[in-house]
């Protein structure tokens, strides 16, 4: 019974599903922090290995700041060619910066990090008002700089103005989400219009084309694995998908599968990460068209803050990069 009771408490210990537990006094908000990203191998065991198929590590980073206890739970990304990259996280902060390459091309570091808090419309920190208000998950950015945030617990997703405005509700699929299992995946789609985007949802796999002009619409389905969910994607140059996958089990701890698939849904690639590669709780895709047909993934997981019910786990803030060349 022992035995069976310490097994049943790690694998809650690691789960990655629930949202962390507010802490228990006030924590500083910075608008400048600097980063530390210590370099992390594709394969601890063997650190020279680079190759997954199509795929090429390129690169990776454990994230840490001695600013602010808030650089946690990062939930989704977004990164643009010159460097700038986005990140939401699901206690509702937001993180900016650039992501700094080496000679090769490869990730090396982060600069010029910026962080913030969200505020509701009555110009409140979401924060403040608690787990179910605050609890975001996808990020996205518009054409003109306004930005797409979505919400699980209290299900719904905000346009925040480029000017600095007050947010306000933006289309979402009316449909009845489970909780804690809905929203997680958002990103625009600029061929469709200006001020299109889809929503993907993590329990379902379903993908709505929503407008600000208009109501969302189911598009397709993402293929779910047994006990998989659906946490990020983006869309890719010639009019393709990225999708996220991620499930966790006992038995081999989180298993994240890198999707890629034709606008119609048929899957062109796809990748598996899981021990013995260094892998955690990735929830954020971002996606980068490089030279020639190639393409640049970067993934980020969210720690959960280090906390599980109360009590501690080994999850850490990881930034992975892989490049992609067709077959």
């Amino acid at each position: 019974m022992r035995a069976a009771v310490g097994a049943l408490l790690l694998a809650a210990l690691a789960a990655c599903a629930p949202i962390a537990e507010l802490p228990s006094a006030p924590v500083p908000y910075g608008p400048a922090i600097a980063i530390r990203g210590a370099p992390v191998p594709m394969e601890p065991a063997d650190p020279t290995r680079e190759r997954l198929g199509n795929f090429t590590y390129a690169g990776g980073l454990h994230i840490t700041s001695d600013q602010t206890s808030r650089l946690h739970g990062l939930s989704d990304l977004k990164v643009w060619p010159d460097g700038r990259f986005l990140a939401q996280g699901d206690q509702s902060d937001v993180v900016e910066g650039r992501l700094v390459l080496d000679v090769r091309g490869r990730l090396a570091g982060v600069t010029d990090a910026h962080m913030h808090a969200l505020k509701d419309a009555d110009g409140l920190e979401l924060y403040a008002k608690g787990q179910k208000e605050f609890d975001a998950e996808g990020v996205a950015e518009l054409p003109n700089g306004d930005r797409l945030v979505s919400f699980e617990q209290h299900d719904r997703i905000l346009l925040y103005p480029r000017d600095g405005s007050i947010p306000r509700q933006a289309a979402m699929p009316t449909v009845r989400f489970k909780n804690n299992d809905a929203m997680e995946a958002l990103a625009t789609d600029p061929a469709t219009g200006p001020d299109a985007y889809r929503v993907g949802v993590e329990e379902t796999g379903e993908v709505y084309a929503c407008r600000l002009s208009a109501s969302c619409v189911l598009a397709g389905k993402v293929a779910l694995d047994s006990g998989a969910g659906l946490v990020a994607m983006e869309r890719m140059p010639g009019g393709r998908w990225a999708y996220l996958l991620r499930s966790y089990s006992a038995v081999r701890g989180n298993v994240v599968r890198l999707r890629i698939t034709d606008s119609d849904g048929t899957v062109v690639d796809e990748v598996e990460l899981a021990k013995p590669l260094t892998v955690d709780n990735l929830e954020g895709l971002g996606v980068v068209a490089g030279p020639g047909r190639r393409v640049r993934f970067y993934l980020v997981s969210d720690d959960n803050f280090g906390m599980y019910n109360g009590l501690p786990t080994d999850q850490r803030t990881l930034l992975l990069a892989f490049d992609w060349s067709p077959p």
